[in-house]
């Protein structure tokens, strides 16, 4: 059952869908939008068994800064034997991704349902 997302802030806002915790960054995910978004992905990535998606749909910039927020919901989530899947279809996004190699360690998704409808047991894997 999906709820309503809970904005948590500017850049975050968070809600469950089909058992998994939706992480939704919105407008310039920067610095500025890391510090606020840090503490709620600790969080939802810190716990046993976690099954995370981060939602990049909203998303208008993205810089490095985001690209360390992935790869550390990617490392909490596998540390605590969790499961993590991405959305994004922005073409600069994917891009940097791409050329980073991001990409391999977290394969995105274009929709929401596609991430939530990928097999359990190929989450998460490198």
């Amino acid at each position: 059952m999906q709820q309503e997302p809970a904005p948590i802030g500017r850049h975050l806002h968070i809600h469950q869908d089909r058992g998994h915790t939706v992480l939704e960054f919105r407008g310039e995910i920067d610095i500025v939008a890391a510090v606020e978004i840090v503490p709620h992905l600790d969080r939802e990535t810190g716990r046993d068994r976690s099954r995370v998606v981060i939602d990049l749909r909203q998303v208008e910039f993205f810089d490095c800064s985001g690209l360390r927020l992935l790869y550390r919901a990617r490392t909490r989530v596998l540390d605590h034997d969790g499961q993590l899947r991405l959305v994004c279809a922005h073409p600069l996004t994917l891009r940097i991704m791409r050329v980073t190699g991001l990409h391999r360690l977290l394969p995105p998704h274009e929709t929401l349902d596609a991430a939530l409808g990928q097999p359990e047991a190929a989450s998460g894997s490198v």
